[in-house]
């Protein structure tokens, strides 16, 4: 297992990272297993939030951490501040109360990750950096992020920071996958576009990618004529991806590795940090993204799948 360094924090974070959202009570045995599986790879990184699963993905990994006693094994990335009903709650108030209830589910004085988990472009930066930068001085937070941030509102925000002597962003958590989207998955949801990925290049601000895989896009099951997921459908069903897709599966019989497996590592090798989140949940799924990690691609086949390159 592969491992980056986010400024804030001690710990080494795996590049893969453990997606939580389906830990719930009635099934937290499977969780557990999985968690276990996923520690037994080298596996340390955990994705979480306030809303998933209606609070029960963190209780369940508290729990998890609590009766393994584990806690000092693990990277907790946990977000909070997402929109509810009545529209954006992207303020210092929001921060600090879906913060505190983190804590206490997750049976955790110290988070080591924390991100915003969508944005409002109406309000300032400022009080936002300000409030985020309350739990680092009190030591309960060890860096702070952004999850579906643009990369100019990211900028903003750093030089804000900057020029008030606060923590700035460390990383950002928006889409990135080998399939482009053609439109957000939900309200709100960012994706990195070439944009995007140029400005990761130029300031090597690490990228924890979400959705990393593409909803299962390159695992065979899709093609053209089936049209039963009207999400992926609507997300990334174009001729561009259908030919990134025939690239891949070209690239894999290559290497010997899976489309699957091949799209992995578009993500994992990007000329900027990077982080796939993964929602493995059996051993075979796991032991696929696991290979697909060591999986190494160099920038011409990188060019070559993002139709940069024309077809050889």
């Amino acid at each position: 297992m592969e491992y980056l360094t986010i400024p804030g924090l001690a710990k080494p974070v795996s590049r893969l990272m453990k997606g939580t959202d389906y830990f719930k009570h009635d099934s937290y045995e499977i969780a557990a297993a999985n968690m276990d599986a996923f520690l037994s790879i080298g596996g340390n990184a955990v994705d979480s939030a306030h809303i998933y699963c209606g609070g029960q993905s963190e209780e369940v990994l508290g729990r998890y951490m609590k009766e393994r006693g584990n806690r000092d094994q693990i990277v907790i990335l946990t977000k909070g501040a997402h929109h509810d009903r009545n529209g954006p709650r992207v303020t210092p108030e929001a921060i600090r109360h879906d913060l505190n209830v983190s804590f206490e589910r997750l049976q955790t004085d110290f988070i080591d990750l924390y991100a915003l988990h969508r944005d409002d472009p109406n309000v300032e930066v400022g009080p936002i950096v300000e409030a985020l930068n309350e739990p680092i001085r009190a030591g309960t937070v060890g860096a702070i992020g952004v999850s579906n941030w643009t990369w100019r509102r990211i900028r903003e925000a750093n030089e804000y920071a900057a020029a008030n002597g606060l923590a700035g962003f460390t990383f950002s958590s928006p889409n990135l996958s080998l399939a482009k989207a053609n439109e957000p998955f939900w309200a709100g949801c960012v994706s990195a576009d070439e944009e995007t990925c140029s400005w990761h290049e130029q300031t090597q601000l690490p990228l924890f990618s979400w959705s990393s895989q593409a909803r299962g896009f390159f695992t065979g099951r899709f093609s053209p004529d089936v049209r039963d997921d009207a999400d992926i459908v609507r997300v990334f069903y174009s001729d561009a991806n259908w030919e990134r897709l025939r690239r891949a599966e070209q690239l894999a019989r290559e290497k010997g590795a899976t489309t699957i497996q091949i799209a992995l590592a578009y993500v994992l090798n990007q000329p900027f940090p990077t982080c796939a989140l993964i929602g493995a949940r059996s051993q075979e799924e796991l032991r696929s993204c696991d290979e697909g990690s060591k999986i190494r691609l160099t920038q011409e086949e990188l060019a070559w799948l993002d139709l940069r390159m024309e077809s050889a």
